[in-house]
């Protein structure tokens, strides 16, 4: 019997291409920079920033300070700019997203969310609408594990207190999310919905996975 799901968070439950785009090609041209400058830096701290290392600040004043450029203003700026546009990515999900999260609790259901975010996505999920409704939120950011290592799935189940038969996983498919989910005995599902919006890459449908099209799909594997 299904106790619990356990969410993505981004490409899942919000996008990223339903507002302005500000990834790192875009910091690059802000900065000024060619973006092989850029991600010497940028790529090579992606890990410490996602287990809560270090911080989108300290990363831009590395960059800065490494490229002889640093300003506090310039800093500042980039800085502000970021933590923005992850707070408007929370204003712009899909309008089905709560009736479905909604309909779970009203099943009964405990939510949970396993997200890979830097901490500048932190500040924007805490204070989301989204938030609140989940029972267990894991953010990599705040306990030093990421996707797909199974130990954050674990971590998951533990504080959920269920057992992995008992929890659904549902997820894009990024960071081979779904085979861990699968590794650890949850039952993986791919959605799918927001695919078609990432105009950046080739919508990747894992056939492998069961896919759902509809955020309400969900409630058909209960």
């Amino acid at each position: 019997m299904i106790k619990a799901v356990v969410f993505d968070m981004f490409e899942t439950l919000v996008t990223h291409y339903r507002s302005d785009w500000y990834f790192g090609e875009h910091i690059a041209a802000d900065l000024g920079l060619s973006e092989d400058k850029f991600r010497e830096v940028w790529d090579a701290t992606e890990d410490d920033r996602t287990l809560g290392k270090r911080t989108f600040e300290e990363t831009i004043k590395e960059i800065l300070q490494k490229n002889n450029m640093y300003s506090d203003d310039l800093c500042e700026r980039i800085v502000t700019k970021r933590f923005d546009n992850k707070k408007e990515i929370f204003k712009t999900f899909r309008e089905d997203i709560i009736p479905m999260l909604e309909a779970l609790h009203e099943r009964g259901l405990k939510i949970a969310l396993i997200s890979n975010c830097f901490d500048e996505e932190v500040a924007a999920i805490k204070p989301s609408r989204l938030y609140p409704y989940f029972d267990v939120p894991i953010l990599s950011y705040e306990v030093g594990l990421q996707k797909p290592d199974l130990a954050i799935y674990e971590l998951a189940l533990e504080r959920l207190d269920l057992k992995p038969v008992e929890c659904l996983y549902v997820g894009d498919g990024g960071n081979s999310e779904l085979q861990s989910a699968t590794k650890v005995g949850m039952k993986a599902l791919q959605a799918r919905w927001y695919l078609p919006e990432n105009t950046r890459k080739t919508p990747r449908y894992m056939y492998e996975f069961d896919g759902l099209d509809e955020p309400m799909d969900i409630l058909k594997f209960l």
